[in-house]
């Protein structure tokens, strides 16, 4: 049954040695366990585990990234093809012989250079794996207080650019034709609103409220449970012009749709809104590397300077859960570290 759309009146404008080591020891863990390593004779079928735990992610993100971590992980095991049929031999394993399979592939991890958040993110996806498999019946251990993660000074860097650099940005895209007018309006939303890419993308036509200047996101970690922000006078003004410019339009349709010839009129992805930012600051002549994120760590810091540093303010913007994470941004902003070591090199000068 089609649901019907009503049509929406848009307002007019104003290869390692730990890999071969990994990969022996699966073979001789699983052949000391007793677990028959062909999929064709494992009867009945196995529960799909990995499937499950993915289907519990609420965030289509979250879930995207620990599938493709699992895929490493089972695929530096060189046992095959990843199948449910694999990840129930390895969650049959004993506690010893699974722990050591993890950590030679944590050595791994190491040995091709990859960052220590990186490493925290796979071996987290491979103990939610475990965790899950565990709370299912599916697994007599867990890796929770064995595998332990790298340390990781979070938001190393949250000073972004400044305002000025900003106005550059904004000043590139024409506004006299669809593209720029739609550029236009990602810039305005992402520095108004500190938003993260993937609020953006998942926003339809309908969730901008006209009447309120509002618009409904789906915010991290909030599942489908949206959140109302308020719009500013500008970014209003620039999606009326954007949409304007699209009508007729319906309601359903992506607030932002991708206008490049393959792809015209699908949703534009967030490596399009990357895409899009990244384009704009190089024409603009910004050194700094720019993406969707980076414009929220300038905004955020932005707002810091705007109220003297009131993180609870802030935290209506940025919507932080963790209030700590906001006082990173400002110790940052403030360069506190650098301020105290001229105070004690004055105080022996």
């Amino acid at each position: 049954m089609n649901k019907k759309t009503s049509q929406l009146n848009v307002p007019s404008p104003s290869t390692s040695i730990a890999s071969q080591a990994i990969s022996c020891d699966l073979s001789t863990s699983i052949e000391q366990k007793g677990v028959i390593a062909s999929p064709e004779s494992l009867i009945p079928a196995v529960p799909d585990v990995m499937s499950d735990l993915l289907a519990d992610k609420r965030s289509p993100n979250t879930r995207k990234a620990y599938a493709k971590d699992l895929k490493d992980f089972f695929k530096s095991l060189n046992a095959g093809e990843l199948t449910p049929q694999l990840v129930e031999q390895f969650l049959q394993l004993d506690r010893f012989s699974a722990t050591s399979l993890v950590l030679k592939y944590k050595h791994q991890l190491r040995e091709r250079g990859l960052k220590d958040a990186t490493i925290n993110r796979r071996l987290s996806a491979i103990k939610s794996l475990v965790a899950y498999a565990y709370k299912v019946g599916k697994c007599s251990w867990t890796l929770a207080e064995i595998i332990k993660s790298e340390k990781v000074t979070p938001y190393r860097d949250t000073t972004g650019i400044s305002c000025q650099d900003f106005r550059k940005m904004l000043a590139i895209p024409d506004r006299n034709v669809v593209k720029g007018k739609r550029d236009y309006a990602i810039l305005r939303l992402f520095w108004d609103n500190a938003l993260r890419r993937g609020e953006i993308a998942s926003c339809r036509i309908s969730d901008v409220d006209w009447q309120r200047v509002t618009l409904a996101i789906l915010g991290k970690g909030q599942g489908q449970q949206q959140e109302i922000i308020k719009l500013s006078p500008p970014t209003i003004e620039a999606l009326k012009d954007w949409l304007f410019c699209r009508a007729p339009v319906e309601e359903t349709e992506p607030l932002f749709i991708s206008l490049s010839r393959p792809s015209y009129g699908l949703p534009l992805t967030g490596d399009g809104f990357y895409q899009v930012v990244r384009d704009i600051a190089q024409r603009a002549g910004i050194e700094k590397l720019m993406s969707p994120h980076r414009v929220r760590h300038s905004s955020i810091t932005a707002a810091l300077d705007a109220t003297g540093g009131d993180v609870r303010r802030v935290q209506q913007l940025s919507r932080h859960c963790d209030l700590n994470t906001l006082i990173v941004y400002d110790d940052n902003r403030r360069q506190l570290q650098g301020e105290v070591t001229s105070l004690l090199a004055d105080l022996i000068d």
